[in-house]
């Protein structure tokens, strides 16, 4: 368990910075450019990019597990913790409950950050995947 729990962290912290990065230069830079819906679509793919890497980075860095159903858990475990980030720190930043935060989120890029997330918890498992059946042939 505490394998899993170091491995989520890490999966985690990558993806977390990028994202603040990332969310940094949306906010500052596209936003007032383009708009919130175009500048969180303009994101999507770059973050997506970085959930693709820091997952690959973590089956393929270390040592595989035992059963690919805890890179599953992994990822769910680091889903947990960015939402519980998002809904504590930034919300907290921007002064707005829960409420105001979904319903001030635009439709369409919000079915696709809902959509990224179910990526991002479920990339360490199809990578683990993708690494067992190489090894196994």
């Amino acid at each position: 368990m505490k394998t899993i729990l170091l491995r989520s962290l890490i999966y985690y912290g990558l993806v977390f910075l990028i994202g603040f990065i990332l969310g940094t230069f949306r906010v500052l830079l596209l936003v007032p450019t383009v708009g919130e819906m175009y500048a969180e679509l303009i994101e999507m793919p770059l973050m997506l990019i970085a959930i693709y890497y820091s997952a690959k980075f973590l089956v393929y860095r270390f040592s595989a597990l035992p059963r690919l159903s805890a890179y599953l858990v992994i990822g769910v475990i680091a889903l947990g913790l960015l939402l519980l980030t998002e809904f504590t720190l930034v919300l907290g930043l921007r002064g707005i409950s829960f409420a105001q935060y979904i319903a001030a989120r635009d439709p369409v890029s919000g079915i696709a950050y809902a959509l990224s997330l179910c990526i991002y918890a479920l990339m360490p498992f199809i990578l683990s995947k993708t690494r067992s059946s190489r090894i196994d042939a």
